[in-house]
């Protein structure tokens, strides 16, 4: 389950791919429509047919990169319990492995731009937007299965968004005092008794 799509269309998700992997490399202050055409072997001419600016790539390959991840969060489909899909999204939500951690920079890069950029906010906050309806719909599948007790959705999905955000952070840094194991167990424990489900983390 993943609530955002690509917007790029499946004509050039290679470009796509390769715009992701150098601004998270560089960093996209440093990067060139020329850098980008190299790593995706394309020509310049034609990135520049498909992408205007620099910018308008940057959003697309935003977007094609979230879209990537969090895939496998509903695999088995309507018969996995809401508890295992929340996990899951939890797992996708963290820097876990290097895909992920490539999201993380994309991310980092994208708070620095909305500081300055109109564009990157309103980018920024519409990503958050279905975040945070990716978690409220995991909740809400729980509370009708009776798996959760009743709350309030919304609450808990701005509670999860912000815990990931801090810790990820960390994560990210490579904070000693906090690991993976720890910033999952703290997540979980903080939404477990508004959820009312078991406070260790499910290994899922």
């Amino acid at each position: 389950m993943r609530v955002w799509r690509p917007a790029a269309g499946p004509d050039h998700p290679p470009v796509l791919k390769a715009a992701c992997e150098v601004i998270a490399d560089i960093g996209f202050e440093n990067v060139s429509m020329r850098k980008v055409a190299e790593h995706a072997g394309v020509s310049k001419a034609l990135l520049h047919y498909h992408f205007d600016t620099r910018e308008k790539l940057f959003a697309e390959a935003m977007t094609h990169s979230f879209a990537q991840t969090g895939t496998d969060t509903e695999d088995g489909g309507d018969t996995v319990p809401a508890t295992v899909v929340l996990a899951r999204i939890l797992r996708s939500m963290l820097p876990s492995d290097a895909d992920l951690r490539q999201d993380w920079k994309l991310w980092q890069e994208l708070w620095v731009r909305a500081q300055r950029d109109q564009t990157a906010r309103h980018l920024a906050v519409d990503l958050y937007d279905q975040l945070h309806a990716w978690v409220g719909g995991a909740v809400e599948r729980g509370i009708d299965s009776g798996e959760f007790t009743e709350c309030d959705v919304a609450a808990v999905s701005t509670l999860v968004l912000a815990l990931c955000d801090c810790l990820g952070i960390r994560l990210m840094l490579d904070d000693p005092r906090v690991d993976l194991a720890t910033a999952r167990s703290t997540i979980w424990r903080a939404i477990a008794p508004v959820l009312e489900i078991d406070p260790v983390f499910p290994e899922v």
